[in-house]
């Protein structure tokens, strides 16, 4: 029966596990390099070099796994070596075990496969650039990550156009001093503290995050509000909302989390805007169940919310994740106003500073944005009354050269108001 080849055309032109078995038993059986490559639809010489590169000591044991010697040094030992298959399979006298000639030698499927992966790889290591793209796009990293940046951020900027992965696969092979020590989410997390549940906040059923659902499509313009605490032993705290869709910040500091902090810098929010500009911007309001936020009528008063209608609505007890929106992005404050050891102190933190610090983190991009920042974001959705509150809290929308995601980004403001730097 004749021999079904292979089609000699193939995209794919490297050798695979399955044709290297074919040529292991082509060996032991006697075949002829010439036999072998008709059946793979390779050319012979393909073959042979693929026998000689990858022909491994079996005997003496000392030098097990090691490649060939060459063929000259192998021919000395046996003459049968000097001629295909150059090497100890299919021999009759190695079947049993009669050849005292040392060192013998052997093609195995196995061992190429991994020594052919390994080059591919070795092949593929470094930077798939000249000289200078390549210095270039390092430049852009290391300034993006001392200015706080993500990988996700700097991709989206444009600034690097390498992808995501490449920009922590370079981090984490040392290119040009970075490690992942860089990457401050990467080294950043601890193992969380279990603390005791937090007595829940009463409110209305109709407040409930049930009945927030229930309205649907309306859900994804809300904002989300909660606040960040400072140091250990800090009083003062932030506010902080977030609108859902824009992904924009909004941080306000308070003296303490007690009742009536919120709803204050809501009345504020609102008499800036106008009644029927603070009811567009702020149409609903998703909290938690913190003591801050426990006067339910203050705070919908606040939003402007009217008798017969609910705007401002509450998460379930212990369930964080119902606002991971807001959750996620403090991610993004932290960089700003870090907590723990080498963080920095609310107690000093005023409106100044955190206008300061909504400017930097509101301008910088964002991937869920197709690469806006929020503030864009925010002012191409709500126009007019998006100008009006960044107006208010003085925000600015900064070009990406100069975001900058570290407590730098307020003390600068700071040194430029003639004040000392956050302690």
């Amino acid at each position: 029966m004749a021999r079904q080849k292979r089609p000699p055309d193939r995209a794919y032109a490297r050798l695979d596990r399955s044709e290297r078995n074919r040529i292991h038993r082509g060996l032991e059986r006697g075949e002829s390099a010439r036999s072998i490559a008709a059946d793979l639809g390779r050319s012979p010489s393909t073959v042979c070099s693929e026998v000689q590169r990858h022909r491994y000591v079996t005997s003496p044991r000392e030098h097990r796994g090691q490649p060939a010697p060459s063929d000259e040094a192998l021919a000395q030992s046996c003459p049968g070596l000097a001629k295909w298959p150059r090497c100890c399979n299919g021999c009759a006298k190695r079947r049993g075990y009669g050849c005292s000639r040392r060192p013998r030698v052997y093609y195995d499927p196995r061992a190429a496969q991994l020594q052919a992966d390994a080059e591919l790889s070795l092949s593929r290591r470094g930077i798939d650039a000249d000289e200078e793209e390549a210095a270039r796009q390092i430049a852009a990293i290391r300034d993006g990550l001392a200015r706080g940046l993500s990988p996700e951020q700097m991709v989206a900027s444009g600034a690097v156009t390498v992808s995501v992965s490449t920009v922590y696969r370079w981090a984490e092979r040392g290119y040009a001093g970075m490690s992942n020590m860089d990457l401050r989410r990467k080294v950043g997390y601890r193992k969380r503290r279990r603390s005791a549940p937090e007595r829940a906040t009463s409110h209305s059923p109709r407040r409930s995050h049930a009945a927030f659902l229930a309205l649907g499509d309306e859900c994804a313009g809300a904002w989300e509000m909660d606040t960040v605490e400072g140091r250990r032993g800090d009083r003062a705290c932030l506010l902080t909302l977030l609108h859902r869709p824009s992904r924009l910040q909004l941080l306000l500091p308070m003296p303490s989390k007690e009742a009536g902090g919120p709803e204050a810098w809501l009345r504020r929010l609102s008499s800036a805007l106008g009644p029927g500009a603070a009811r567009r911007v702020f149409a609903l309001v998703l909290t938690d169940n913190g003591a801050e936020f426990s006067d339910e009528r203050a705070l919908a008063a606040a939003i402007g919310e009217r008798p017969g209608e609910t705007r401002l609505f509450y998460c379930d007890p212990g369930r964080a994740d119902q606002k991971g929106g807001c959750e996620k992005n403090h991610v993004e404050v932290r960089k700003v106003f870090p907590k723990g050891r080498g963080g920095v102190s609310l107690e000093g933190v005023g409106e100044a500073d955190c206008a300061a610090a909504m400017s930097h983190v509101n301008s910088s991009p964002r991937p869920s944005l197709g690469g806006l920042c929020p503030a864009a974001a925010f002012r191409a959705m709500l126009g007019a009354d998006a100008d009006a509150l960044l107006d208010a809290l003085g925000v600015e929308q900064l070009p990406y050269a100069e975001v900058l995601m570290s407590p730098e980004a307020v003390n600068r403001a700071r040194r430029e108001r003639g004040e000392a730097p956050l302690a």
